[in-house]
């Protein structure tokens, strides 16, 4: 059999050229209409892809225009001067609490802090890209393997010419809108995020740069609309992780190489099913040679693009989600320190944070969508005991050193104790000798 299921008949190479030809300008087509449904326009005359696509595997437009045309759909309210007072102050307040519960300094406070969920958007495309385009990196990269695989597996002159066509026409087809494939379903996992995080590290991910406080009084005021804490309380609560987070991504910058190194490696290990591709090509042709109607439904869910899971992308998904529990662990417990006694609602804040991360965390939301990784909830309050206890143990300074050394895995951080042990130095190393 022909590469993709393309099978030679008896019409002769100009009948199946023709068959060929109908079937791409059928799959391109459809390809634009499954777009335009979304309200992405960026087609051009050829018909093919979004404005030069070659040149960039992610392009921001269809990731922005499918974020905010999902926030719209939702709402969004403008920023009124309430609002950005209530986050100034709050953050002012954090940055002093932050103060003496961690040793890493305080961000830039020039920048704005408060922005509304449009507003949200257009801060954090950059860092989307720059964290999530290693997907469609890998993708472009699986699928130029894979035909080339195919190439290869032509066995005669008169194949390699029969399967040079359509490896042609596909590969330059799928090659022109994967990022704009990859780019829509960012954006749509971005509007939904849009719309329930409570500020740019909520999703405990690089997404800022320079790192920065950067809060959204709208999702805060959902956040705490069903609780009676006070919302000078609920705002000071926010204002001290998203204090925290920034500051830790700030002065350790090899942590977010370490996320998105990670998220590379995801990216590279990704395999094309190439049985999916056959056999959708093959019922293709069957259904135009029994119909004569020349259709091909080419759907974006068909398993197409379903990655073959492979030890190194378990591996790096494994690194992705304890990186994330570390970071969110982590401003648990320095935001708790922080508060001390001053935020009497503290616990029941906590509380709160757990229940809503436990059923619609946006870091969940991004990495199910993305990636099919369910962030485990019980993973960060592991990780938040484990800072907790190696505070107890050996101080702030101590727990905030780790980040400059070797972080611990899932299972170290039921054991603090000796995770502690195991990274200390010996004072009398003659027994090393």
């Amino acid at each position: 059999m022909a590469p993709f299921g393309f099978t030679p008949d008896e019409g002769g190479d100009e009948g199946n050229r023709e068959n060929l030809e109908a079937m791409m300008r059928q799959m391109q087509e459809q390809i634009k209409q499954q777009f335009e449904q979304l309200g992405i326009n960026g087609f051009g005359k050829d018909g093919f892809g979004f404005n030069n696509p070659a040149t960039e595997s992610l392009p921001l437009a269809p990731v922005r225009d499918t974020s905010k045309k999902f926030v719209a759909a939702n709402g969004s309210q403008p920023l009124g001067t309430n609002d950005v007072t209530a986050i100034n102050n709050a953050c002012e307040i954090a940055d002093i609490w932050l103060n003496e519960a961690t040793d890493f300094p305080a961000t830039s406070s020039a920048a704005t802090r408060a922005v509304s969920r449009l507003d949200w958007i257009d801060e954090t495309l950059p860092g989307w890209k720059a964290t999530m385009e290693p997907l469609a990196t890998g993708l472009s990269a699986a699928i130029s393997t894979l035909l080339d695989e195919a190439i290869n597996a032509s066995g005669s002159e008169y194949e390699e010419q029969m399967a040079a066509a359509p490896i042609g026409a596909i590969a330059g087809l799928l090659r022109t809108f994967i990022g704009s494939m990859i780019a829509t379903q960012l954006g749509q996992a971005v509007g939904a995020i849009a719309t329930s995080a409570t500020g740019a590290h909520d999703v405990a991910l690089p997404i800022l740069e320079p790192a920065r406080s950067l809060l959204i009084p709208e999702n805060i005021d959902a956040w705490g609309a069903d609780t009676e804490i006070p919302k000078s309380e609920v705002y000071l609560f926010h204002a001290l992780r998203e204090g925290a987070v920034a500051r830790l991504f700030h002065h350790n910058p090899w942590i977010v190489s370490y996320i998105r190194s990670a998220i590379v490696a995801y990216g590279a290990g990704i395999r094309i099913d190439l049985e999916a591709i056959q056999r959708q090509a093959e019922d293709a042709m069957q259904g135009m040679s029994e119909n004569g109607e020349q259709s091909f439904t080419f759907s974006l869910d068909s398993g197409m693009f379903t990655p073959e899971e492979t030890p190194s992308q378990r591996e790096a998904l494994s690194k992705l989600e304890t990186v994330l529990a570390l970071v969110d662990g982590w401003a648990d417990d320095v935001a708790t320190l922080a508060a001390g006694d001053r935020i009497p609602s503290i616990t029941a804040l906590r509380e709160l944070q757990r229940r809503k991360r436990a059923t619609s965390a946006p870091s969940q939301q991004l990495f199910k969508t993305m990636l099919g990784l369910e962030v485990s909830p019980k993973l960060s309050r592991e990780a938040s005991a484990f800072w907790s206890r190696v505070r107890e143990l050996k101080g702030t300074s101590a727990r905030d050193q780790i980040w400059s050394g070797i972080l611990p895995s899932a299972t170290e951080l039921l054991a603090p104790d000796l995770f502690l042990a195991s990274t200390e130095i010996p004072d009398d190393l003659s027994g090393l000798l």
